[in-house]
C-alpha cells in the first residue's frame, strides 16, 4: 500500500488561481523524496493536500488507504506530521514542555505515555533543557527544532516537512538534517530550494512547476538541464565543480552528486607515489 497517493489532483483557490493542476504521484511507504521547483510552484499546497489540511478541488488524494474526504479528513492527519516553513505558525504554547506535549494529550494518551514520548522527542531534537523555557524567547533555529519535537512526539508515519532548513546557519541545518536522517522507517517529503539538502536525504525527487515536471532520481534530474532551467534550479557546488573538473581533463562518466563521490573520482585519477 501507498502511504500517499494522488490522482488527477487539481487545487484552485478561491480567488479563482490555479495552484496545482493533474498531479499524479505515488509515495510508498518509508520512502523519502524531495519536492523542488521555483517560488510559485505549488509546492506548500501540495504539502496542504498531502497532510489532508486541503481537500482537493478534484481528483482524489488517498493518505494511508484511505481518501481523504471532508469527513475524512481529521482520521487522515493522524498519520502525518507537517513542519511548517515558519515554525511561529506551529509553536505557541507557553512553555516548550508544553508545545512538545500538545499533539500527544490531544491524542488523549494516558499522562506516563505523553512524559515518555516528550522527553524522548526533546532528547531527539537535541533540546534537552529547553523544557521551562518560553518558546518566544527562543530563537529562529531553536523554534524549529521545538517544532520538530512536537512532530515527533505524535509518531506520525508520515513527515512532511516545508523548506526545514530555511533560515538556519549551517550548524542548525546540520544539525537539522542529522535529526531528519536519524528518522528511520517514515514516509517523509521534503520541500526544499536546497537541492543539497535533497541530495543528502532524498533518493527521488520531484520537480513542480503547478505540474509535475520531473519525477524520478536525483541522477536523472541532474542529467536533464532543460528541466533544471525551468525550475530554475541549481546544482550544488559539488557536483557543479566537479562538471568544470570533468569538461576541463576530459574525463567522461556518471558526474558526482556528492563530497564522497567527488572524492573517490579524483583519487582515482591521482597518480601513484
Amino acid at each position: 500500500m501507498n502511504a500517499i497517493q494522488l490522482n488527477d489532483v487539481s487545487y484552485t483557490y478561491d480567488d479563482g488561481s490555479v495552484a496545482l493542476r493533474d498531479i499524479n504521484i505515488a509515495i510508498d511507504r518509508g520512502e523519502r523524496v524531495a519536492l523542488v521547483g521555483p517560488n510559485g510552484a505549488g509546492k506548500s499546497t501540495l504539502l496542504h493536500l498531502m497532510s489532508a489540511l486541503y481537500i482537493p478541488t478534484s481528483g482524489r488524494v488517498v493518505i494511508e488507504g484511505e481518501e481523504v474526504t471532508r469527513r475524512t479528513a481529521e482520521k487522515a492527519r493522524l498519520n502525518v506530521g507537517f513542519l511548517f516553513q515558519d515554525p511561529d505558525d506551529q509553536v505557541f504554547m507557553p512553555r516548550v514542555y508544553d508545545d512538545v506535549a500538545f499533539g500527544p494529550i490531544n491524542l488523549r494518551l494516558g499522562p506516563e505515555e505523553v512524559r515518555l514520548r516528550v522527553e524522548q522527542a526533546i532528547a531527539m531534537a537535541g533540546i534537552r533543557g529547553y523544557e521551562e523555557r518560553a518558546p518566544h524567547h527562543l530563537s529562529f533555529g531553536e523554534k524549529k527544532r521545538v517544532a520538530i519535537a512536537g512532530i515527533l512526539a505524535m509518531r506520525s508515519p508520515i513527515l512532511l516537512l516545508d523548506e526545514p532548513t530555511a533560515n538556519l546557519d549551517p550548524q542548525g541545518r546540520r544539525d537539522l538534517v542529522n535529526i531528519l536522517e536519524s528518522q528511520e522507517g517514515k514516509t517523509m517529503v521534503l520541500a526544499t530550494h536546497d537541492l543539497s539538502v535533497a541530495f543528502e536525504l532524498t533518493d527521488r525527487v520531484i520537480v513542480l512547476k503547478r505540474t509535475v515536471l520531473y519525477d524520478g532520481s536525483i541522477r536523472g534530474l541532474v542529467e536533464r538541464p532543460d528541466i533544471l532551467a525551468e525550475a530554475r534550479l541549481e546544482l550544488p557546488s559539488v557536483p557543479r565543480l566537479m562538471e568544470r573538473w570533468m569538461q576541463r581533463t576530459g574525463r567522461a562518466g556518471p558526474l558526482p552528486l556528492t563530497i564522497d563521490e567527488a572524492l573517490a573520482a579524483l583519487d582515482g585519477c591521482a597518480p601513484r607515489s
